[in-house]
């Protein structure tokens, strides 16, 4: 039983770790590379900040709709991207979805 517990435990604290990003500052990316990344992702950036240890940007996608995305700050591997609805286009934005 005890076992179970612990192994339990480990699990939901690794589920909740995964949320957060534990890379030293000497292995981050720069900001100039996050925004390159987004410049060819077609994000337009309004905010970018670190948000628990991850690069996080706020901003809209090529469609004009507002994204959230959360990046490893080492590799710059997409951990997490939030797309907003419809409700949420960035105002005079042309749909160019195909």
């Amino acid at each position: 039983m005890r076992t179970t517990a612990i192994l339990a435990m480990l699990m939901a604290g690794a589920a909740w770790a995964d949320d957060d990003c534990s890379v030293p500052m000497a292995d981050w990316q720069p900001r100039a590379a996050v925004e390159a990344l987004a410049a060819t992702e077609g994000w337009t950036i309004r905010r970018l900040k670190v948000d628990d240890g991850c690069y996080e940007i706020k901003g809209w996608d090529r469609n004009g709709i507002e994204v959230e995305v959360t990046l490893d700050p080492a590799t710059l591997a997409v951990i997490e991207i939030d797309h907003e609805d419809e409700r949420h286009r960035r105002k005079g934005h042309e749909d160019r979805r195909e």
